[in-house]
């Protein structure tokens, strides 16, 4: 039921885009996503626009090729995509935003 309690809760009508994740949803997921490997450079694109941008195209079903030029290149983001999505880091992000806040509400 909807509540005024629920409604702030699910309004996302300051983010950018309704596919971003608030602040409470990224300290959610931020320590599951796994650091820089050793011996490279230092990582020089921000995580969370990169969620955000995977978010994105995974929300809405858009092209690589039609990616919001405000969100990192698409290239980053296929990269991350494909990296993720083989670890498993893509499955943990899904399992912290999507499946524990469904088991942990009450059932009708």
């Amino acid at each position: 039921m909807w509540t005024a309690e629920n409604r702030g809760r699910y309004d996302r009508s300051r983010l950018r885009y309704p596919s971003d994740l608030t602040d409470e949803e990224w300290a959610l997921i931020a320590p599951g996503i796994p650091p820089a490997k050793r011996g490279g450079n230092k990582r020089t694109v921000d995580l969370r626009e990169i969620v955000n941008g995977l978010m994105y195209i995974l929300s809405t079903g858009c092209q690589w090729r039609a990616v919001p030029k405000d969100l990192p290149p698409r290239s980053t983001l296929y990269g991350y995509f494909d990296l993720w999505s083989w670890d498993g880091t893509l499955d943990r992000i899904h399992h912290a935003l999507y499946v524990v806040p469904c088991e942990e509400s009450p059932t009708l």
